[in-house]
């Protein structure tokens, strides 16, 4: 009798499902409901598994869209789920590796590429570093530092090389933020909920409640990411409202835009401002009108007398707040750079620092009370100096260094499709905002700020590639 004659019979499709009811009887006895849904959900992820296989570039979305609330979940749920965006990028990595191309491989050979392989590889040198008290430290700390940058430029340019993608990529981008900004609106208006409260209770009442008022931080990791990241995306909707586009689509835009600029005003987070104000500058340069560029230099110079030379909005919250950036006399950047000073001198006999993972919150977690763990570095830059050593600072700027020059370069050549290039430069803006931002924030290594940048950077490289087969507008971009 064959299999299929068998099961076809009653009693053994009884036994079966018995045997099947048996099992999850068990697992829920042992393990409560969790363990049953972690079961049920099996069949669901072997179908994403293969949809994946198939096609890599869905990994890489997941990657993109979880950046954006994965961190905020901590207030919901124990679950690790910053390791979840490792193992999406891993999976995507090696289906992608299995599905590529010698063409595509050729993009890989680019400025950006190399220059996080240089800062990968010195990352990896740091495993040594007589300092380091903890490999576990490193292992988690270096994903944010290095690992996430290189992996994402390298799956965009593998998966997303065609130009509809980076249409997709923004929009998908402008969708979370405004969300994103709507629920800022929400906990502004009407404030926070259970688990965000708790959250605030536990500790980050200290710098998400000044003053009474709330910085609001939606469902992002902090305040300092929600601002920065706001600024970001409205820069990049203001500078791609400038392009070739319909005027209904200039009125959204700048919709978007002013909406965006408001959420990063409530956030409170006074380095945000530097994202908007610099890469408003770099997109001036770029368009290589020296007239507009001379009138925006102005414009900004006018706005940074006004916030440090005046009272003009001194009963704004949120202007007072920007304002106090602008202050050398601010405590809150005396302290900033009495911290800075301590680690100067703990750091004068460490060319390479103290390891990867030394400093703030792994530091606390892997090697609590010393030096590097117990002194704030507040700064994207003073935490790689702090962890490196001046070794490893150089090696990390001259990476952003390599990145600002190449982009530019790359944007200057591009002639066949204005919008196209427009949205090339909107993107590469973007990322020199948040290079300068990150002086006052930790926001380049977090997500989704860090997500959305370096796939920002590795689409300026593909724009600069399509452009140079590009005889004229293609319907793909500009519809």
């Amino acid at each position: 009798m064959s299999l299929q004659k068998i099961y076809n019979l009653w009693f053994v499709q009884v036994l079966l499902i018995s045997a099947v009811a048996i099992i999850l009887g068990f697992i829920i006895t042992q393990t409560d409901i969790v363990g049953a849904g972690g079961l049920l959900a099996i069949p669901f992820v072997i179908i994403y598994l293969v949809l994946l296989s198939r096609s890599p570039k869905i990994g890489l979305y997941t990657v993109l869209n979880l950046g954006f609330f994965a961190n905020g979940l901590i207030r919901y749920s124990t679950a690790p789920f910053g390791l979840s965006l490792d193992i999406f990028l891993l999976l995507s990595l090696i289906a992608a590796l299995s599905k590529s191309t010698s063409r595509n491989f050729k993009y890989l050979k680019n400025p950006f590429v190399y220059g996080l392989v240089v800062w990968t590889a010195f990352t990896f040198f740091e495993i040594i570093n007589p300092e380091a008290r903890s490999f576990a430290a490193w292992f988690y700390s270096v994903r944010g530092t290095s690992l996430y940058m290189i992996q994402l430029v390298i799956l965009t340019i593998l998966l997303l090389n065609e130009p509809k993608e980076i249409k997709t990529f923004i929009k998908v981008w402008i969708v979370w933020s405004l969300i994103a900004c709507l629920w800022g609106l929400k906990q502004q208006f009407l404030g926070v909920n259970h688990a965000e409260q708790v959250w605030l209770d536990a500790g980050a009442y200290k710098t998400h409640i000044l003053f009474g008022r709330l910085r609001v931080f939606s469902f992002y990791s902090d305040a300092g990411q929600f601002g920065a990241a706001m600024g970001h995306i409205a820069l990049v909707c203001l500078i791609l409202s400038f392009g070739p586009v319909k005027f209904k689509q200039k009125l959204l835009l700048w919709g978007l835009s002013g909406l965006f600029f408001w959420g990063m005003s409530v956030s409170g987070t006074r380095g945000a401002l530097f994202v908007p104000l610099s890469g408003i500058m770099v997109y001036l340069f770029l368009t290589k009108n020296f007239k507009i560029l001379s009138v925006g230099v102005l414009v900004v110079g006018l706005l940074f007398g006004a916030l440090k030379f005046t009272n003009v909005g001194a009963g704004n919250y949120q202007i007072q707040r920007m304002r106090s950036a602008m202050d050398p006399n601010d405590p809150s950047l005396q302290v900033r750079l009495t911290n800075q000073k301590k680690l100067s001198a703990y750091l004068a006999s460490r060319p390479i620092g103290g390891g990867i993972g030394s400093a703030g919150s792994w530091g606390q977690r892997f090697s609590p009370g010393t030096l590097l763990a117990e002194t704030p570095t507040d700064s994207w830059y003073v935490r790689i100096w702090a962890e490196t050593g001046i070794v490893g600072l150089w090696v990390h700027l001259g990476m952003i260094f390599t990145f600002i020059i190449a982009g530019t370069v790359m944007i200057f050549k591009m002639k066949n499709d204005k919008m196209l290039r427009q949205m090339a430069m909107a993107l590469f803006a973007g990322f020199v905002g948040i290079a300068f931002a990150s002086y006052g924030n930790q926001v380049l290594g977090q997500a989704p700020t860090g997500v959305v940048t370096f796939m920002s950077l590795a689409f300026v490289w593909l724009a600069y590639r399509w452009d140079k087969r590009i005889i004229r507008t293609t319907p793909i971009i500009t519809d």
